[in-house]
């Protein structure tokens, strides 16, 4: 089965002939080169391609895309605020190293047990949260100065030290 990685959502409409502007997570300013196909969840874990026709730069974060087919701004607007994913191999290509979405897929290691993978990445002003599914729980894991031991990106490894009951939360 592809894993698929949020990369950013849809945030409005830009122009008339259909554009969309996407609000990514990927750390450095792309015009998305070579990219055929950005996904769309419809149902939970359903995702259906939409095919790139054009995208082009707009700063750090942001990105005009133009998806084929979807030529006027009522089309596009059915779009807005639609979360937009890419298989993994793909969103490698274009995130940067040092963009904390570049920890999806990493493994938690919490007192040298490997307790998750990254599946989403939370950004918030003091700290980014990692989602991850843990015995078949959902966990938010917050990585920030005081729970932070070190990333190891050769091994894909973030170990954190977690306080004591942070696990018992979830899992009961």
């Amino acid at each position: 089965m592809v894993e698929y990685f949020k990369i950013g959502k849809l945030i409005t409409v830009h122009g008339l002939k259909g554009e969309l502007l996407l609000k990514h997570s990927f750390g450095k300013k792309t015009s998305l080169k070579g990219l055929e196909a950005i996904f769309i969840e419809e149902k939970k874990d359903s995702f259906i391609p939409w095919f790139v026709e054009s995208a082009k730069i707009k700063n750090e974060e942001e990105t005009y895309i133009k998806l084929e087919g979807i030529d006027t701004r009522e089309s596009a607007a059915k779009f807005v605020q639609k979360e937009l994913w890419l298989p993994a191999a793909d969103f490698k290509k274009f995130a940067a190293k040092s963009a904390p979405a570049g920890l999806l897929g990493y493994s938690v290691i919490n007192e040298k047990e490997n307790i998750g993978d990254i599946l989403e990445v939370i950004e918030q002003p003091h700290q980014l949260l990692c989602r991850l599914d843990i015995k078949g729980k959902e966990a938010l894991i917050p990585i920030n100065e005081s729970t932070l031991q070190k990333i190891d990106h050769k091994k894909k490894q973030v170990v954190v030290s977690l306080p004591e009951g942070l696990l018992d939360i979830y899992l009961g």
